[in-house]
């Protein structure tokens, strides 16, 4: 299993605009080959950042199977105007409970 963290800042007069439109785009995500689960959360002393983990099985099934998938054209649309900047992503491996 892979975690992608994706750091998130949002314009912060669109959070809740923000939050909106991930309540819809979640549904992209969920429905890729290699989803397995996702989580949003909001950063409590920066209220316009957030994380969002999502766990694939593999890595690829992320960089080369969502990302280049009609679906995430989608994503894009509904996400992308939000955030400034572009958020950072990284991935990581699981080594001890």
């Amino acid at each position: 299993m892979i975690l992608e963290i994706a750091h998130l800042d949002v314009k912060p007069a669109l959070t809740a605009e923000f939050e909106v439109a991930f309540g819809q785009a979640q549904a992209i995500i969920a429905s890729m080959p290699g989803y397995i689960s996702h989580e949003l959360q909001r950063c409590l002393e920066r209220p316009q950042h957030y994380a969002l983990l999502v766990r694939w099985q593999t890595l690829e099934d992320h960089t080369k199977g969502f990302r280049s998938s009609a679906q995430y054209q989608q994503w894009k649309a509904l996400l992308h105007h939000f955030y400034d900047p572009f958020p950072t992503v990284e991935h990581y491996a699981h080594i001890a409970p």
